[in-house]
């Protein structure tokens, strides 16, 4: 199940579509296997005590109540002990070298565990649409974070191949293309001198 799961703030607000509010969420489908993966969450800011509050209130309806979240500390400025969510507290704890600093771990009381895929906030819409793709395939066998070295590799091949066009480009290279455009090289006959044949 891929969202893209609009929370407007107001009632005013509910007929917009996507307001700038809108949860980016990606979710796999549940399959016969687990993938290493349970979807990705593209939040707008490092802001855990902001963050948080929108993402528990359209995963507790799905999974079950969630209580308490778990993060790498790398990527996230501040992590609180305790969120306050829709009816609940979250608690919130971290691990630095057994987490993966790309991914959130969610537990549900006595319903289960769930690891997100976490985008960064500043990843440009391209790159967001693939990881979230990848991430919420339930044949995923990639880790989160290579999941980001597999999209940085993207990008830089990406960069690489508008870099080689742009150079392209400049030297004439499109109007190479087009055999009319291209201009006649003259050929030149050039007579050899005769050489005295050996007897």
């Amino acid at each position: 199940m891929t969202a893209t799961i609009s929370l407007p703030p107001t009632a005013e607000a509910d007929d917009r579509a996507f307001s700038s509010s809108s949860l980016r969420l990606s979710l796999a489908p549940t399959g016969p296997a687990p993938a290493l993966l349970d979807g990705a969450w593209w939040p707008r800011s490092r802001d855990l005590e902001s963050e948080l509050p929108a993402l528990t209130a359209v995963l507790d309806p799905l999974w079950g109540r969630i209580t308490r979240v778990t993060v790498n500390p790398v990527h996230w400025p501040v992590v609180p002990r305790k969120v306050p969510v829709a009816g609940h507290v979250v608690k919130v704890g971290w691990f630095l070298a057994e987490q993966d600093p790309h991914e959130l771990l969610l537990l549900s009381y006595r319903t289960g565990r769930w690891n997100l895929l976490v985008v960064p906030p500043q990843t440009t819409p391209v790159s967001a649409a693939w990881l979230m793709a990848a991430a919420s395939d339930p044949l995923g066998t990639s880790t989160a974070s290579r999941l980001m070295e597999e999209a940085a590799r993207l990008r830089t091949v990406s960069e690489t191949d508008r870099t080689v066009e742009a150079v392209w480009d400049s030297e004439g290279g499109h109007e190479a293309r087009d055999p009319a455009a291209r201009p006649r090289i003259p050929t030149v006959t050039a007579a050899l001198p005769q050489q005295p044949m050996a007897r």
